[in-house]
């Protein structure tokens, strides 16, 4: 792994907590690249008509970002990490894990790949703690 593939990696894995921490939408979308993928069962809980749970290019990226960032936050949604990640310097994936100092959350691992130092593939991977809440979401009307 070169310096600059280091400087990347970590300035995404910085940065996207960041922005997402402080509901920073345009910064949070400066991180993806316009043909950007992202993957989440969360998906298929929120955007019912979504059957694939995929997202591409950032302006179906940003618009489910953007719904979410305007919920309000559960008490399972600390964002807490313990400040580890692992990167080959193209890809990059850190965990949010289940047990906090604070309690539980939702539990995801979180996996990007790296495109010029801009998110080209995103996926996130629920535990068991996230499926229990996906599976109530579920039952919630789509917005």
């Amino acid at each position: 792994m070169t310096e600059s593939y280091d400087a990347e990696i970590l300035h995404v894995y910085e940065r996207w907590h960041e922005t997402i921490l402080g509901r920073d939408l345009d910064g949070l979308m400066a991180l993806y690249a316009e043909d950007a993928i992202l993957e989440t069962p969360l998906i298929l809980a929120t955007l019912k008509d979504k059957a694939q749970g995929i997202l591409k290019g950032k302006s179906e990226i940003g618009a489910f970002f953007e719904a979410g960032l305007n919920k309000l936050q559960n008490d399972l949604g600390r964002w807490y990490r313990t400040g580890t990640f692992f990167s080959n310097g193209r890809q990059l994936t850190w965990e949010y894990p289940r047990n906090t100092p604070q309690g539980d959350q939702v539990d995801l691992v979180e996996v990007m790949d790296i495109t010029h130092g801009l998110i080209a593939h995103h996926r996130v991977y629920w535990g068991g703690v996230g499926f229990k809440a996906l599976v109530a979401a579920l039952d919630e009307p789509a917005t």
